[in-house]
């Protein structure tokens, strides 16, 4: 009996779009992380790239905790939550897509994944460039 009510409730097209809202709602929260990530790492990169400037404009000894190690910093947390962010995603996809299989792939997921490429792109500029 209850393998006839999930086959009708999976026919009914009520619960098809409400598989299809909770879809698109994982994807705009994966698209916020991403968002957030990137302002992370955008943010870090630019610390990292204006004090490296002021540095070489006025040669100075700095503090022990320097602007470069706090861009580094942002840019890895910033990394840290696209990739916390992709797992989590990855995981409520897998189990909406054995309720409702017929989803599109994931597009906030392939951004995660860009950003991702980018993020660790400027790491290695920043981590390279001494």
């Amino acid at each position: 009996m209850s393998e006839n009510a999930t086959s009708s409730s999976s026919a009914d097209p009520r619960v098809r779009l409400a598989y299809e809202r909770t879809y698109l709602a994982f994807e705009r929260t994966q698209m916020g992380w991403v968002r957030t990530a990137l302002s992370f790492i955008s943010f870090g990169f630019a610390i990292a790239k204006f004090f490296e400037w002021v540095r070489e404009q006025h040669p100075a000894n700095g503090p022990l905790l320097t602007p470069r190690a706090i861009g580094l910093l942002m840019i890895v947390c910033g990394l840290a939550a696209l990739l916390l962010s992709e797992l989590q995603h990855r995981r409520a996809l897998k189990v909406i897509r054995k309720e409702c299989p017929g989803l599109p792939p994931s597009l906030a997921g392939a951004t995660a994944a860009f950003i991702a490429v980018l993020g660790i792109l400027a790491l290695l500029g920043v981590l390279l460039r001494q």
